[in-house]
């Protein structure tokens, strides 16, 4: 069964880690160790978030002298799909037993009218005190935005995906038993009608969904750091689901149980895909990937 794993930026670079080498060999080891063991016999494609990634080399770009330049955020994107790609080839190759591991640059296209560009979203790089959100908006321009769970973060647009133009050439590496890195930070973005790269992330989830049901996968699996999806969550009645029809998940969504911060594009990726293809989704944590995928823990998306 042709399977899309999604890991959040989150998952392989956590919150309160700086970002040191040692920390990343050590947090994407233990992921591809995790994961190594869950893709014995599957089909996979691996998709990543770059979150904490993008952040960190556009704060670096922003503390150059002034004379340097800057460069733009698409090719940030590029940069953490080569930086997080190469991490997980190396981990997962050395774990698999000879199976071929291979790190795909991936482009998605977006609408230039997309109300994203508009009206960012998408929190990347670290969490900030009020005090230092106010002086990095000050410095540089940012906007940020109270994260929910806790602290600033920046906020750049987030478009909706359109197509991923490399999916034909994913597709048949995943078909002929290659383990697929691919759609890192949700892809490249450029523009649909000109393919003229934009400045913005498109969200790894959606990407995920996009190119799941693309290339045929039967099942979307979307690994974080939270058991799974809940109705309420961090607020009093916290409910967590186990197993959900896409149609009552869909009508919590549209109740605004999942904020679009956290959990409200995993959420809306797992309905898309579902609906498109009548598959499963799931949604668990990364630690117990194997269980994820067996469906004996996270939360289970089925039709209906």
């Amino acid at each position: 069964m042709l399977t899309v794993i999604a890991l959040g930026g989150n998952a392989l670079l956590r919150k309160g880690q700086r970002g040191t080498i040692e920390e990343q060999w050590d947090t994407v080891s233990k992921a591809a160790a995790i994961l190594s063991r869950a893709l014995r016999d599957v089909n996979a494609v691996i998709t990543h978030g770059n979150g904490p990634q993008v952040g960190y080399l556009l704060e670096a770009f922003e503390m150059l002298p002034k004379d340097r330049p800057r460069q733009p955020l698409y090719l940030a994107v590029a940069m953490t799909q080569g930086w997080i790609g190469f991490l997980l080839q190396h981990s997962l190759s050395q774990l698999m037993g000879g199976r071929e591991v291979l790190a795909v640059p991936t482009r998605v296209t977006v609408r230039r009218d997309d109300p994203e560009f508009s009206n960012p979203s998408k929190p990347i790089g670290p969490y900030y005190s009020e005090e230092e959100a106010r002086r990095l908006a000050r410095e540089f321009g940012w906007i940020l935005k109270r994260d929910p769970r806790g602290g600033y973060r920046r906020v750049v647009p987030s478009p909706k995906p359109v197509r991923v133009l490399e999916a034909a050439y994913i597709a048949r590496l995943a078909e002929a038993g290659i383990i697929v890195v691919a759609v890192g930070g949700g892809g490249i973005p450029v523009l649909d009608d000109t393919l003229e790269p934009v400045d913005a992330v498109v969200d790894k989830d959606l990407a995920s969904s996009l190119l799941a049901y693309t290339i045929g996968a039967r099942r979307l699996v979307i690994l974080t750091d939270v058991p799974g999806v809940a109705v309420n969550y961090g607020r009093p009645g916290q409910r967590w689901l186990t197993e959900v029809t896409v149609s009552e998940l869909k009508h919590l969504y549209r109740m605004g149980h999942f904020p679009p911060g956290s959990m409200g594009p995993k959420v809306a990726a797992a309905i898309e895909f579902v609906e498109k293809t009548r598959g499963t989704a799931h949604i668990g944590p990364l630690d117990r990937a194997l269980e994820v995928l067996a469906g004996t823990t996270g939360t289970i998306v089925k039709p209906g």
